[in-house]
């Protein structure tokens, strides 16, 4: 009997304690909430940061080397457009000098030989054209063929190195401008590339003082000197399209003014009289 009231008292105050405990563990658990709660409630609230309107200027690009650059970026770009200027001015006035020659060889062949005589010829023929200059080279050399140095020149001779010589001066001056091209060709791809090299040296400069070696600051300063490397590229390339189109352009039409030359040639030395 005791111990049957013994194991009941024991029981009721397990039950007791089971009930007990998860109430205790509420109370525990709001209390360091209550008191973490308070000081988050008289905390003032942080004053909102002001809106600020991002740039929309680009700090890497061409404009702002322009613009913001060291001397020797903006001296290499101010060369790089010099040659590109230069290149292109050279590309639109040779293309207008041998169209316009080309031209005249194609009328002087054509009519000049079907007048009576080289002087008939010769006023068909542009006053200030290249044409004319060999024409009348060539008949002034056969009708002045004197002097005590020149006498010791058989005339076919003489006549021949009028001609060429005149020839040759025609083609020196359609020629002129090639070597620019050639030399901005050959050079501004190098220009180009120590803007780069000077570039890329200012930005790990920079990155190595400030200390940082980020995505954001390496990038950025690494491809704005690229850009140099473009641009001796784009100068280069027609320089060098051009200079090889020029030069197979000036032979094909100094081939129509030898030819007229030579034609010319005959004529003077032709067996035939002819009025002059």
């Amino acid at each position: 009997m005791i111990s049957r009231i013994s194991a009941m008292i024991a029981a009721i105050a397990v039950a007791a304690t089971l009930a007990v405990s998860p109430m205790v563990a509420r109370a525990q658990d709001q209390k360091p909430a209550e008191q973490t709660a308070a000081p988050a409630e008289a905390a003032p609230a942080p004053a909102a940061a002001p809106v600020t309107e991002k740039s929309t200027e680009n700090p890497y690009s061409l404009g702002n080397i322009v613009a913001h650059g060291n001397v020797v970026d903006q001296m290499v770009l101010a060369i790089l457009a010099v040659m590109s200027m230069g290149s292109w001015y050279i590309l639109f006035t040779k293309l207008w000098d041998t169209t316009k020659l080309a031209k005249e060889a194609k009328e002087a062949r054509a009519t000049f030989f079907k007048k009576a005589s080289l002087q008939d010829g010769i006023k068909t023929l542009s006053e200030t054209g290249a044409m004319r200059y060999i024409a009348q080279s060539a008949v002034e050399a056969s009708d002045h063929h004197e002097g005590a140095l020149t006498e010791n020149i058989d005339h076919n001779t003489w006549v021949t190195m009028n001609v060429d010589r005149a020839v040759g001066e025609v083609n020196t001056r359609l020629q002129g401008g090639l070597g620019f091209l050639a030399t901005v060709g050959s050079t501004s791809p190098f220009i180009g590339l120590f803007g780069t090299v000077w570039g890329i040296l200012q930005a790990l400069t920079q990155i190595g003082v400030a200390g940082q070696a980020s995505i954001d600051k390496v990038a950025g300063p690494v491809g704005a000197a690229l850009i140099m490397t473009a641009i001796g590229l784009a100068v280069a390339v027609p320089a060098v399209l051009g200079y090889n189109w020029l030069v197979n352009r000036n032979k094909a039409v100094m081939a129509q003014v030898r030819a007229f030359a030579a034609d010319l040639h005959g004529v003077l030395m032709g067996s035939r009289q002819v009025k002059r």
